[in-house]
């Protein structure tokens, strides 16, 4: 489109201010003060007049028929950093803005509403690309105009200059050009029915996975690109379709993927835990920030992965990212936090990215001053683990058999020396400055969180997983939950606030199923299905059979979107959709299981275009298209023989249990108060209880 300034930068990281700084510190004090959001808060002494994303302030934009630029980024965003340091922090940027403008800046954790409609408009706008900072011009009425991720100053003066000058002088070329706009954001989730009768076989996965591994990075892991994001999902989806297809070349290609992703600078590997995504094809040097959601996905694919192969580093990493998530993520109250910055003070007191991570040879020489020949083959301080300015990101190359066999000494003492390294290392690192914290706590990725918690309990039988997760969640249950039944999407300094999206309901109700099946607690299971009502009476479109991302009580954007492409959190509706087929199969409830198929089903005609975008609705189909087993355990040991079952890696199947007489479905009539029976069954044909577990997974694998 004519009159635009297309410029696309997607990069991310975190910039955040204290909250309580007093006012007379600051030259400049906005609406923002008012808020909670770290990010809102490190922009509310900007010269900007910057506002809140509500109704008053759109109402302000119509009555003073001014344009508005839309800021929205988040606290772990590098570019959104950059942006603010450069134009939002200089007051000439600002007369200008604040003059012909309404400014708004947005949190997209806190609002991923407007930030998906208006992401949706930028990718109109430039040619498919999109990122954070993500600015959008609009007209008073909220419809966009114009869009950009990260630009210089001069550049975004110059653009906004240029649109002022055009709304005064040419209104109605803008009026088209956001009629326009409008039309294709309306258009760009839509997703009608699929009137056909649904059929899901395994050859329309075969020929996904087939198209989708000719972008296989067979060297490192992960698809062929200049940067690496890890996409939890795809892989867990590629694990369960390996296994259950006995595909041995793609179990070797995600075990490459994993060890890569384990072994890189993208891990922390003094510390725990994972980056966001590294710049490199090798999983080397991170942007440094580390989000919960990641994590949280990962802890879930590194369980299932060592529950199938009995990889010591799979095990290893999953303990170590917890142990991250239980020191730098974790309330007293039980509560998950969003997200670590990526930048940090240096040695000269300026934030710098990756600063709290990063080493010098000299600095790692001064510590480690046994073995350090050893250190520099373990951890690569050599030119492939090489950053920039004489700093290196430790990345793992070698197995440990390789290296113990190089320095004649066993693999027990490789551990030793290693976890002494890391104690050494941490301890130097504590001396710096940490990275600051987004505190906020959000529904949909404690749910995530939560799910994690779980299966490392799951597999691993610590606990100390089982007890964080229950702590998590009846904090969800009581601080999260309102007396109507909904959820809350936020929740920070005692107050829980914005009526919660759909995919708030999705991950809670995934977590709480889950929470069942390890517990046995009906409670989180009744929730769960109490959580799915409220959606479908605030959420559901029963026209198309599917979920919007908001409720029917939000006030309308400029159009309701239904999120159903996986991105690297599953899309809400996937989610949904695997939800629904557990709940149909507990509660025997057909309404779930028609919506289920529906919903994969009018999805199918687009899955094979691009695969990877589509994987957790892969994974419903891989349901569908091979036998998926209702196991039901009843009778006083219930729960030993659950804790048994889930020592095998049996993706297709669900758990429903009780220690004495239940009325549910898969379990009425089930109980023998003389001995344990495990019942295997197939859409609710059983075959004849056995008592030994073993005896149970030969009936599934045959």
């Amino acid at each position: 489109m004519r009159n635009i300034i297309i410029l696309s930068v997607a990069i991310f990281v975190f910039a955040c201010k204290g909250e309580n700084q007093q006012e007379k510190e600051h030259q400049y004090t906005n609406k923002l003060i008012h808020e909670t959001s770290p990010y809102l808060l490190q922009h509310a002494h900007n010269p900007v007049d910057w506002h809140a994303w509500n109704d008053k302030t759109l109402k302000k934009a119509k009555q003073e028929d001014k344009l508005m630029v839309i800021s929205v980024g988040y606290s772990a965003c590098h570019w959104c950093h950059v942006m603010e340091h450069e134009s939002f922090e200089d007051s000439l940027v600002a007369q200008v803005m604040n003059e012909h403008f309404v400014n708004i800046k947005v949190d997209r954790e806190e609002r991923p509403d407007v930030d998906q409609t208006y992401m949706n408009a930028l990718y109109l706008l430039n040619n498919g690309n999109g990122g954070w900072p993500l600015n959008i011009v609009a007209l008073p009425d909220g419809r966009p105009i114009w869009g950009s991720t990260y630009l210089p100053k001069e550049q975004w003066m110059s653009a906004l200059k240029q649109l002022s000058n055009l709304y005064k002088e040419n209104p109605d070329k803008l009026l088209e050009q956001a009629n326009n706009i409008q039309k294709g954001v309306e258009s760009f989730d839509m997703i009608a029915l699929n009137t056909e009768a649904p059929v899901f076989e395994i050859t329309d996965i075969e020929n996904a996975v087939k198209k989708w591994s000719t972008r296989f990075d067979n060297q490192f892991g992960g698809l062929r690109s200049t940067q690496k994001f890890m996409m939890p999902n795809n892989y867990h989806f590629l694990l369960r379709y390996a296994h259950q297809n006995k595909d041995d070349d793609l179990l070797e290609f995600i075990n490459l993927t994993l060890t890569k992703m384990a072994y890189g600078g993208i891990f922390d590997q003094v510390g725990g835990g994972f980056s966001r995504y590294s710049v490199d094809e090798k999983w080397h040097v991170p942007h440094f920030e580390k989000m919960l959601y990641d994590n949280a996905q990962l802890v879930s694919l590194y369980v299932d992965a060592y529950l199938l192969t009995k990889n010591n580093l799979y095990q290893q990493t999953v303990q170590e990212t917890l142990a991250f998530v239980k020191s730098e993520l974790t309330t007293q109250e039980g509560a998950f936090l969003a997200s670590l910055d990526a930048d940090s003070m240096n040695e000269t007191g300026e934030l710098e990215e990756g600063a709290y991570y990063i080493w010098t040879k000299e600095e790692l020489q001064t510590l480690i001053t046994q073995d350090f020949d050893l250190f520099s083959d373990y951890y690569n301080i050599n030119n492939f683990g090489f950053w920039e300015k004489g700093h290196y990101v430790l990345i793992r190359k070698a197995h440990d058999e390789d290296l113990a066999n190089k320095y004649h000494i066993t693999q027990k003492e490789l551990h030793e020396t290693v976890k002494n390294w890391k104690l050494i290392l941490k301890d130097a690192r504590s001396k710096r400055e940490k990275p600051r914290l987004d505190d906020k706590i959000l529904t949909s990725w404690n749910g995530l969180m939560l799910k994690g918690y779980v299966d490392a309990y799951r597999v691993f039988n610590n606990t100390e997983y089982i007890e964080t997760a229950l702590k998590n969640a009846h904090f969800i249950k009581q601080k999260l939950i309102r007396e109507d039944g909904g959820l809350n999407h936020t929740y920070k300094e005692g107050t829980s606030k914005i009526n919660g999206y759909l995919e708030d309901y999705a991950t809670v109700i995934d977590a709480f199923i889950s929470l069942y099946e390890v517990t046995i607690d009906e409670n989180w299971l009744n929730t769960a299905n109490l959580l799915m009502q409220y959606t479908f009476n605030h959420f559901y479109d029963d026209a198309r059979k599917m979920f919007y991302f908001t409720s029917n009580e939000d006030n309308a954007l400029i159009s309701r979107n239904i999120e159903y492409r996986d991105n690297v959190i599953p899309a809400s509706n996937s989610i949904m959709a695997k939800n629904l087929f557990k709940l149909s199969h507990y509660f025997d409830n057909t309404d779930y299981t028609k919506t289920a198929e529906t919903m994969l089903n009018n999805v199918k005609p687009e899955m094979q275009e691009y695969p990877s975008a589509y994987s957790n609705w892969y994974d419903l189909m891989l349901t569908y298209a091979k036998p998926f087993y209702e196991v039901a355990i009843v009778g006083n040991d219930a729960l030993n023989k659950i804790n048994k079952l889930n020592k095998t890696y049996i993706p297709n199947k669900l758990i429903a249990g009780s220690t004495q007489e239940n009325s549910m479905p898969l379990l009425e009539n089930r109980y023998n108060p003389e001995k344990t029976l495990i019942y295997v069954c197939v859409n609710k044909a059983c075959k004849l209880p056995v008592s030994e577990v073993d005896d149970a997974i030969k009936l599934i694998k045959q």
